[in-house]
């Protein structure tokens, strides 16, 4: 992994307002580096990855996955919020607003002059109550369209990722023997000349 990246295998060390699934994507690509510098056998398809290196970034996949998660959930939470603030104000300034045209027709000497300020106040009200729940929803609405282009890109790369092996598994099934890992082969004895 490069020694710039914040990101550790817990995926905490990502700052606020970055891509959240960079992490998950910079693992990936650590991977298939590592799969794709390989170098292979004599006379063989098959290469030779080092273990330890190849399974700790499955670990990290493994520990930052659901972090990630985590952090989608809590962008759809504050969406959610975001949503109910500002149903919650709507209404509020929607009740704020009868009150106060019920105050008017109550204080007011001329009932037609009191229902017709009341009836615009009402009617202000849920201009701006519709403004707000507009932008909330607009807001929701762009926030989970980035969160499913980041799900797409990553589940394209996972897929991608996961054909490229499988080719790979497909043209190298048969397991080759290694000479040197042999005890005591029983080898052909010359004969005497």
């Amino acid at each position: 992994m490069d020694d710039t990246t914040a990101t550790t295998g817990d995926g905490q060390g990502t700052p606020a307002g970055e891509n959240p699934t960079a992490g998950l994507l910079e693992i990936l690509d650590d991977l298939a580096a590592l799969v794709e510098n390989a170098r292979s056998g004599p006379l063989s398809t098959n290469v030779k990855i080092d273990r330890e290196q190849a399974l700790g970034l499955v670990d990290e996949l493994r520990d930052a996955l659901p972090t990630q998660v985590a952090r989608a959930d809590e962008v759809l939470a504050a969406a959610e919020s975001t949503l109910a603030t500002a149903h919650r104000k709507a209404e509020e300034i929607v009740a704020t607003a009868r009150a106060r045209a019920i105050e008017l027709v109550q204080t007011e000497q001329v009932v037609v002059q009191a229902e017709s300020r009341a009836a615009e106040i009402v009617a202000d009200a849920e201009r701006r109550a519709a403004a707000l729940r507009t932008d909330a929803d607009e807001y929701c609405d762009r926030r989970l369209a980035d969160f499913q282009h980041d799900l797409d890109a990553l589940g394209a790369q996972v897929a991608a990722g996961r054909e490229k092996l499988a080719g790979r598994l497909e043209q190298g099934a048969a397991p080759r023997v290694r000479w040197d890992a042999v005890r005591d082969p029983d080898w052909p004895q010359e004969s005497p000349a």
